[in-house]
């Protein structure tokens, strides 16, 4: 099932290129944040209300480009019980604003590979159809937990994030599984390692963590 969305024209040379787009739609009086984040292969479209905070949905996958039309195999779909969507289709217009952050050194698709333990590190296979991975571009960011092979959503959440001086800190602006998590600031620990980002610090349950992520190159 295919759903069409006119989603802010935009000039084809920003796709050589990362970036965060953003604009808001108003609905029963309530102001809808709709936020787009893309890499060169990959588009995460997420919506959410900040006052009073309230999660609506986020889907997202790999997408192929032709004029200023994005055809997207989707990967994830949080309303996907209820709409069955598995690909969209966005034709891009002038209403998107570009975000202003600049590129940081965390920019990029991670996958969950492991956690760190007292016997060391535990990996776990990243290519599995179970994924848990962080989009993170232009000083934004978003988790997503799925599964490619059954299309199940677990659970989603985002805002922005600074990383200098080997501190990462979230701002959370939007969280599936508890709006009153919105609003919180998470600070960590990090460090890059090859091509994994370790991330130390506590959890939003407030639970010690530190865990292994890996870029993800497919």
């Amino acid at each position: 099932m295919k759903n069409r969305i006119l989603l802010g024209a935009f000039l084809s040379f920003c796709f050589s290129n990362a970036q965060v787009y953003t604009f808001s739609s108003e609905k029963e009086g309530k102001t809808i944040t709709h936020r787009i984040m893309m890499d060169d292969n990959y588009l995460v479209e997420t919506q959410f209300i900040s006052n009073p905070a309230e999660f609506i949905l986020t889907r997202g996958g790999f997408y192929t480009k032709k004029d200023n039309t994005y055809q997207v195999a989707l990967e994830f779909n949080s309303n996907h019980e209820k709409d069955s969507v598995k690909t969209l289709q966005l034709v891009w217009e002038d209403t998107w604003k570009k975000s202003t952050n600049k590129a940081i050194d965390l920019n990029g698709k991670w996958l969950m590979a492991g956690r760190m333990t007292d016997e060391g590190a535990q990996r776990r296979d990243t290519t599995r159809p179970r994924k848990t991975m962080k989009f993170l571009q232009d000083g934004h960011f978003q988790w997503i937990a799925f599964n490619t092979e059954t299309f199940q959503f677990f659970g989603t959440g985002g805002g922005f994030y600074t990383a200098e001086n080997g501190t990462y800190t979230e701002n959370i602006e939007f969280f599936s599984r508890n709006n009153k998590s919105v609003g919180r600031v998470l600070p960590f620990q990090y460090s890059l390692q090859g091509s994994d980002w370790h991330h130390q610090g506590k959890s939003s349950k407030g639970d010690p963590m530190h865990e292994i992520w890996t870029q993800r190159v497919n």
